[in-house]
């Protein structure tokens, strides 16, 4: 046998995308039981016997797998046989269709899968056909490339991206007509925007979505259309997910999981009502239709409240000895709830992890069919929602990639691993070798993790030359909320910083640096200046404007805003535009309009900066 081929970039990139269409809770990694089905995904000409040879070998150290674990696994397979038809293989994926935009470096062409596409131009015709704004583009042709061409403009996807997080995008800010020379800006926008709520837009620029990048395109959209299923499945915006706790459990078990963990207790609670079988996962579990039969007949309204008439589901379906016709027959009755979008029968029968997550996200939505329960002791006022500074630091987590992905704050940080990663994003060199990575044994997990969480003080303090007096590796580990917020700002803040240093070769940046640049920039306009990040004129938005306009001249439309004597409504109207305009002329904001109107110092300091950022590029 030969030696083993480098995994490419590229095919490091497919076995990516393949991991984390198994790994849909992404947690990071996946059991030994779904091997089989990742290979599947990667489309690796793997006999069954070789596969099963694997999960015996992976048995003895752990029954899950990682990522890189994984990768490991298929360098060692890609003997000269197995080179052959590695990359032929990956482009011949079922239901995947080749794309122009070959790599130069390896050859390997980026695919996209028809079935996404058709999901996504059937949700986004139904969620937008009654905006008037989209009505040159909409209704798409699921089965053309209208959803890329439709794309172009970026009128859709700033609305889908408002349609996920209501308000992220101030209306005035997007041009929706003579779009032909706005067009980069609108797509800028939407990019800066989707950073800002989270999704994982590093390596797409605003071309790529203006030329049509199939594999790019659906990869933002199904971020954003994800967002959107995912908002309200947490415990703190629907007390009814309490009905979801089990024997022995607290209210803090059931807070630290995951939507798509939530998503399937909640599917698995329908069944067990039912008296049927629990399912596994969204993938092969679900392929005959039987599970979902079970679901729709549980939630579907039984006509005992008020104004709600009864659906009655008929599940006659189920003696179809036809997978595909049994899976159209359930979506049937599916329809009959207003709930079939997302998946089609072959998705179905073909388990299809992504568009099933989708598909069952959907459902929820429309029909959790849950009550809180009642005279159960439990403190209620413990269930807290995340505050804006949480939220702005989750997503900015998210927004750089992280793995696993930042559902929870501070439980999803209690191992530290998101901590390194993003230590590497300020240029802290970690040493991975010190480092201990899931799965963690269930005896030995929490001392794992705390020695992960002394690591990353050591770090911040040695290394970073952060500030973290009275900060242990105890208090990340517990989620201790204001220390851990304290060290997440310093991460942040560096961040910023460093890529204005970056910009200015590698001269030391701080406060007072930014807001002589920001005044020089003013005073060049003829704008009022600023004394610091507290200046109480910042409440107004009127010094974020002015340099946006000062840096952009004429972009600002003054006349759509208010500015003496302005109520908290009407700062809160400046302050929204404000971001929404600082976001379309290219800087990626992070902070919140309610920052500007509190002057909250920490996220005025970063507006100005991705500010200052964008004006250094225009220079």
């Amino acid at each position: 046998m030969s030696n083993p081929t480098p995994i490419t970039p590229e095919e490091q990139e497919e076995l990516r995308e393949a991991f984390a269409k198994i790994d849909v809770d992404n947690n990071g990694f996946i059991s030994k039981d779904e091997l089989t089905e990742l290979f599947r995904a990667a489309s690796l000409p793997l006999p069954g016997y070789r596969v099963r040879e694997i999960v015996q070998e992976l048995t003895v150290s752990s029954d899950q797998l990682t990522l890189p674990q994984f990768t490991q696994i298929v360098h060692g397979l890609k003997s000269s046989d197995v080179a052959k038809t590695f990359r032929k293989a990956i482009n011949k994926k079922e239901g995947l269709r080749n794309v122009a935009g070959t790599s130069e470096q390896s050859g390997t062409q980026h695919s996209y899968s028809e079935e996404e596409k058709v999901a996504f131009v059937n949700w986004i015709n139904k969620a937008l056909e009654k905006d008037a704004d989209c009505k040159h583009v909409l209704p798409m042709d699921p089965h053309t490339d209208d959803l890329f061409t439709a794309m172009g403009d970026g009128i859709v996807l700033c609305k889908m991206i408002n349609l996920s997080v209501p308000d992220t995008i101030d209306e005035r800010t997007i041009n929706k007509k003579k779009l032909t020379p706005f067009t980069i800006q609108n797509l800028n926008l939407a990019l800066n925007s989707s950073s800002a709520i989270g999704c994982h837009v590093v390596n797409i620029g605003a071309e790529d979505l203006k030329e049509g990048r199939q594999h790019l395109v659906l990869g933002l959209l199904w971020q954003v259309i994800k967002i959107g299923l995912f908002a309200d499945i947490e415990l703190s915006k629907n007390e009814a997910l309490m009905a979801l706790l089990r024997d022995g459990e607290s209210l803090e078990d059931l807070m630290k999981l995951s939507p798509e963990e939530l998503l399937l207790r909640w599917a698995n609670f329908h069944l067990e009502e039912a008296g049927c079988s629990k399912i596994n996962n969204f993938s092969s579990d679900i392929k005959d239709s039987k599970a979902y039969y079970s679901i729709l007949n549980q939630v579907a309204p039984k006509g005992d409240e008020e104004g709600i008439p009864p659906i009655a589901i008929d599940v006659s379906g189920l003696r179809e000895k036809d997978d595909v016709q049994r899976a159209e027959m359930m979506l049937q009755q599916a329809d009959r709830l207003g709930c079939r979008q997302f998946v089609m029968p072959t998705d179905v029968v073909r388990g299809n992890p992504k568009l099933n997550l989708a598909f069952v996200a959907n459902l929820f939505n429309k029909y959790p069919a849950l009550k809180k329960p009642e005279n159960v002791d439990i403190d209620w006022s413990s269930i807290e929602g995340e505050t804006r500074e949480e939220r702005t630091f989750r997503n900015w987590m998210n927004s750089l990639g992280v793995n696993p992905r930042v559902n929870h704050l501070y439980v999803d940080i209690d191992d530290a691993l998101v901590i390194f990663q993003l230590y590497e994003k300020i240029k802290v060199p970690v040493d991975w070798d010190k480092v201990n990575k899931p799965p963690y044994s269930k005896l030995g997990s929490n001392m794992k993790k705390l020695e992960n969480c002394n690591y990353a003080v050591e770090l911040g303090k040695k290394e970073a030359k952060f500030s973290l007096v009275g900060i242990a590796g105890q208090d990340l580990h517990s989620g201790n909320r204001k220390l851990t917020l304290a060290l997440l700002w310093q991460l942040m803040r560096r961040y910023t910083l460093n890529i204005l240093e970056d910009l200015g070769d590698g001269r030391k940046v701080t406060d007072d640096t930014i807001v002589c640049w920001v005044n020089e920039a003013l005073t060049q306009a003829g704008k009022p200046t600023i004394s610091s990040f507290k200046d109480a004129s910042i409440s107004s938005s009127m010094p974020v404007l002015d340099l946006i306009d000062s840096i952009q001249p004429g972009s600002i439309r003054y006349d759509l805003l208010k500015t003496e004597d302005l109520t908290e409504d009407e700062k809160l109207n400046n302050a929204k535009y404000a971001i929404s305009m600082a976001r379309k002329m290219g800087a990626r904001v992070y902070a919140l309009p309610e920052d500007l109107v509190e002057v909250n110092p920490k996220m005025v300091m970063t507006v100005f900066a991705c500010l200052m950022a964008r004006g250094m590029k225009r220079a």
